[in-house]
């Protein structure tokens, strides 16, 4: 019997203690505004990325990757709530984030505060403003400062004017003196630094959000980024002169007597635009260098997204964002998680709402049933693999009464990998299709082509039934 006791107490003893359960990922959410896809990981020739060309090889690029409203405040609300701009009834700027999903509503970074993680916001997550804050989400909140867009006239080196309009601030270069850390992005780059290093000496795993405001106009950057985009050196689009004559109205962002700039203006707000992303580049590799030295690789989910794309003169003159067009609906989106694929791209077609889920899953949460968008984890495993969701943008012009839930004339536009098709007014106002097999700039519009009309069918329904069923 003693030594049957004895045996058992060596066998107890010998048992090692249970583990306690592994530590849940990190999350760095980095967010640019106005960022398209004129980067060098996504194939442009001209434009100078190397961070995010290196965050994608930690992880995976997504070539099909769209917003859900081409406008800062609807998009923000948009995939930070994991719903549809239809369903967060916020379509335009003013409006304030929780006006109409209420107090009670969880939303991303809220969902990680309230399960155990330091949520610490730095910079632009939310839309600009105290209106549309939300105090909730976060445990720590750095706001912007008024430099984010007005940088101080003593650091001003140069203006460069849009469309010959030097009063129109939305739409000026601005190049200032100093180095990187002197300007606002600059700053809040080496603020996340620190939040990083303070974050991971913690117990809590944590979701960092830095939130940059470039490339957002106006383009602010230090000299030497201008230096790298010799204005006369930039090619400009040709585009077939008839396309603009079989554009709707309705499609466009500009009006027939609309100022519309030179060519030369044109190559000098593109060489702006395209030094701020080399700025913001730059701001980015600081976080980057921050990972690498604390080595939180292997531990941390990193995101880099924008909020929308942004055209820079297409289709006769399309500047900003606002359009149903590729430039606009198109954004960014990079994924590297730990233990999924790296350094692939994904061609799918997926959307901003998705990262609400995904982020859900790679942290081991059970994904809410309420959330319209669908986790990419599969995609993340396994990049190339069937995917059959489409991409669904919308965007509202106020000519008219809004027919459905009060939000003026409503475009609704659909992506798959190979067509757009788009909706102004449920049709009444026009409809486009266009073939990006054949047409990736999308000048000609198809829907009217009889040899399309089965993919008009199809693809209307498929449109109207995502739209009725808010998924």
């Amino acid at each position: 019997m003693r030594i049957t006791l004895t045996l058992l107490a060596m066998v107890v003893l010998s048992k090692p203690a249970s583990a306690d359960p592994p530590r849940r990922p990190n999350v760095l959410f980095i967010v640019a505004d106005d960022l398209n896809n004129d980067l060098g990981c996504y194939g442009h020739p001209i434009v100078q990325s190397p961070a995010i060309d290196r965050l994608a090889k930690h992880g995976v690029r997504f070539d099909r990757g769209y917003c859900q409203y081409p406008v800062c405040n609807p998009s923000r609300v948009s995939f930070l709530s994991g719903l549809r701009p239809e369903a967060t009834r916020i379509i335009d700027l003013p409006t304030p984030t929780r006006s109409h999903l209420g107090a009670e509503y969880v939303f991303l970074p809220q969902f990680f505060r309230r399960n155990g993680y330091r949520a610490v916001k730095i910079g632009k997550i939310y839309h600009t403003g105290d209106r549309h804050e939300d105090p909730a989400s976060w445990d720590v909140d750095i706001r912007e400062s008024a430099d984010a867009k007005n940088p101080p006239k003593e650091r001003i080196l140069s203006r460069m004017p849009f469309a010959g309009s030097s009063t129109n601030s939305e739409f000026v270069g601005i190049s200032v003196q100093g180095d990187d850390h002197e300007a606002y992005d600059g700053r809040l780059a080496r603020k996340g630094a620190e939040e990083l290093e303070t974050l991971a000496r913690g117990t809590q795993p944590f979701f960092l959000a830095v939130g940059f405001r470039r490339p957002h106009t106006p383009y602010i950057a230090p000299q030497r980024y201008f230096d790298l985009y010799p204005p006369e050196k930039l090619p400009l689009p040709t585009e077939p002169a008839e396309h603009l004559d079989k554009l709707l109205p309705v499609a466009l962002t500009y009006g027939p007597h609309d100022p519309r700039p030179t060519a030369e203006e044109s190559r000098v707000v593109r060489a702006a635009y395209y030094a701020s992303i080399t700025y913001l580049d730059a701001q980015v590799a600081v976080l980057l260098d921050a990972m690498d030295r604390l080595g939180l690789w292997e531990e941390t989910i990193v995101v880099l997204i924008s909020d929308h794309g942004y055209h820079l003169g297409e289709h006769g003159g399309m500047w900003h964002k606002m359009s149903l067009f590729e430039q606009s609906c198109r954004v960014p989106m990079l994924i590297a998680a730990p233990r999924q694929a790296r350094g692939e791209s994904c061609p799918r077609t997926v959307e901003m709402i998705d990262l609400y889920p995904t982020l859900l899953e790679l942290a081991g949460f059970a994904v809410p049933a309420h959330l319209q968008g669908a986790s990419l984890v599969p995609l993340l495993r396994d990049p190339k693999q069937a995917w059959s969701r489409p991409a669904l943008t919308v965007v509202s012009r106020d000519q008219l009464e809004g027919r459905r839930l009060g939000f003026g004339l409503m475009g609704r536009s659909l992506r798959t990998e190979r067509f757009r098709y788009t909706e102004w007014d449920e049709g009444r106002k026009g409809v486009e299709l266009y073939d990006h097999d054949h047409d990736p700039e999308e000048y000609m519009n198809l829907a009217a082509d009889l040899r399309y009309a089965d993919v008009v069918a199809d693809l209307q329904r498929r449109l109207r039934s995502l739209v009725s069923d808010g998924r």
